[in-house]
């Protein structure tokens, strides 16, 4: 079951209608192409769709470790669609290389995004909390870019 709710996430953000039904039950596909009550489990298509590279980030790569943000950083990444920057970083846990992918949570352990991340967990636990303006000229000044990010719903 877990594999048909994993299908039916990447659908459903794929702008794609899902249902997920019981193959053994008669009629039950024209059933399900025609909504009706009972057919199964119908999984209504997200209205923001993402992109291929972003469906890849947030459903197909495993995460090696998580970045807790502060509120700030939490309010920057889910409704302004930055990037995330070193001064919005409180802790890092897990051990990741730059490339890898990460999860994104709030203080408590809430998880709100996923990215693949600039910087290695060592790296970015020298890197938590510092202003851009402070970081050594060679170093990308991004956590996670914002092409790089998927904020969960």
């Amino acid at each position: 079951m877990a594999s048909k709710l994993a299908a039916a996430k990447i659908a459903a953000w794929s702008g794609v209608r899902a249902v997920i039904a019981g193959a053994s039950r008669p009629g039950v596909l024209a059933a399900a192409l025609n909504g009706e009550p009972g057919a199964g489990t119908f999984i209504r298509p997200h209205d923001r769709k993402l992109p291929a590279r972003k469906l890849w980030i947030a459903f197909a790569v495993a995460a090696s470790g998580t970045v807790v943000v502060d509120d700030g950083a939490k309010r920057a990444l889910t409704e302004r669609n930055t990037s995330l920057l070193p001064a919005g970083v409180v802790s890092v846990t897990g051990t990741f290389d730059a490339e890898d992918a990460v999860e994104i949570a709030t203080a408590d352990g809430a998880v709100f995004a996923k990215g693949l991340v600039r910087h290695s967990s060592v790296q970015l636990a020298l890197l938590a909390g510092r202003q851009t303006s402070e970081l050594p000229s060679e170093t990308p000044r991004e956590v996670v870019h914002r092409d790089d990010l998927v904020v969960l719903p």
